[in-house]
């Protein structure tokens, strides 16, 4: 999809601000023709109009004021790069620019592609252009930062400490970017656009398909992606804005940054093939479990670490897996064929166990409940689609509540 202008929205913002032509032109050390062009240029992309033009001056439609929303957003990220390159300028060295340089979407574009390809041919031909045109955008907004984005070392282009956090800025800014028109289009009720969504284990078997099912029954025109990736690789895809919010398991230690929804509170299972030795009988212990294998997650995840604590607590030496893995095909083709056991969510599993392929072992385990829930990063403005699906998210929550 193409971008809006930043220089327009930029202009439009000021017209906004001043309510009028002529002051924003003076604002903007532009000719009011040009500022005329600008807005006009900005409603054409958008097909609605951003302004009603009064004898008393410029006001704001409804169109206009979401859109101002975005542009406020996109302005005071854009500031606050600009005021930390100042504070970081080498004494003696050039002098940071206006914001003017980074009002312009395919230079941020270049910067964040850059910064994943590490390669400027591939970005080059990612974007339909020269290797000079990318090479010329990297650079002129390095200019305007008195800061270098990128250096060239063995693995390609590789970002600077400052580079890093200023992309991961630009990300968020090319994130409001697109949001726009799926603003201005939950105006007249429809809701489209694309929701992308980081989705822990838990949510990915029964929570995600249900909601996501409901979601797009509503809103057809919705287009939803999903990231399945470790927790750590999510909150930076999060706090860049790749992904608009985050389901599963809910991690502590990430308050400064992000805010929780918690939906409910998940219990683990222990969990055995249909027709396993164990399955006939109405209640089991520790003792119970000795001299059968084992299929668990990964050393380090949380459920894993859960239930070293819950043996430990009981002064028993926790199991050693057979099998680690964190692929749920995997898990359940063992469960199916074997005599393994295994803890996890019987959320998870929802399907194996309610067909008779799988069940749920008389095991209790106290204090290994998880809290399941939505991460969002702070001070995010969500889509129209995404707020849509977290809607129904936490609907199909609330009935799961225990």
């Amino acid at each position: 999809m193409q971008l809006l202008s930043l220089r327009h929205l930029h202009a439009f913002n000021v017209v906004a601000t001043t309510g009028g032509i002529r002051r924003s032109s003076e604002a903007l050390f532009r000719a009011s023709s040009a500022v005329v062009r600008s807005v006009a240029a900005l409603e054409a992309e958008l097909a609605v109009p951003l302004f009603e033009r009064k004898g008393r001056g410029m006001l704001l439609t409804a169109a206009g004021d979401v859109v101002r929303v975005r542009a406020e957003r996109i302005e005071a990220e854009l500031q606050a790069i600009r005021e930390e390159a100042i504070r970081l300028r080498i004494k003696g060295g050039s002098n940071v620019g206006g914001i003017e340089a980074l009002l312009n979407e395919k230079r941020l574009q270049a910067a964040v592609l850059l910064a994943e390809a590490h390669h400027m041919p591939s970005v080059a031909n990612a974007m339909g252009v020269s290797q000079s045109a990318v090479s010329q955008a990297i650079a002129r907004v390095e200019d305007m930062l008195a800061q270098p984005l990128f250096l060239r070392t063995a693995h390609g282009m590789t970002p600077t400490d400052n580079g890093r956090r200023w992309v991961e800025s630009f990300e968020r800014v090319l994130a409001e970017l697109r949001h726009i028109p799926e603003d201005i289009a939950a105006l007249s009720g429809v809701v489209l656009g694309s929701v992308n969504i980081g989705a822990l284990p838990l949510a990915r078997s029964q929570l995600l398909p249900m909601a996501i099912a409901a979601v797009l029954h509503r809103h057809p025109q919705l287009h939803i992606k999903s990231l399945e990736s470790p927790f750590e690789e999510l909150t930076a895809n999060l706090l860049s804005g790749r992904i608009d919010f985050i389901v599963g398991a809910q991690r502590t230690g990430h308050e400064d940054a992000f805010i929780s929804h918690p939906l409910f509170q998940d219990k683990a299972a222990l969990v055995a093939r249909a027709g396993h030795p164990l399955a006939s009988r109405s209640q089991l212990s520790l003792r119970d479990l000795e001299g059968f294998p084992w299929v668990l997650s990964r050393a380090g995840t949380p459920l894993r670490e859960s239930l070293v604590q819950f043996y430990l607590q009981r002064n028993v030496t926790p199991p050693v897996p057979a099998v680690e893995t964190g692929d749920l095909a995997l898990l359940r083709g063992l469960l199916v064929s074997s005599d393994m056991l295994t803890v996890l969510s019987a959320h998870q599993l929802h399907h194996e166990v309610r067909t008779g392929q799988l069940v749920v072992l008389p095991f209790e385990m106290p204090g290994m409940e998880r809290t399941i829930g939505m991460t969002m990063r702070k001070g995010a403005h969500l889509s129209p689609g995404a707020r849509a699906l977290m809607s129904e998210i936490s609907a199909i929550g609330a009935r799961w509540k225990v």
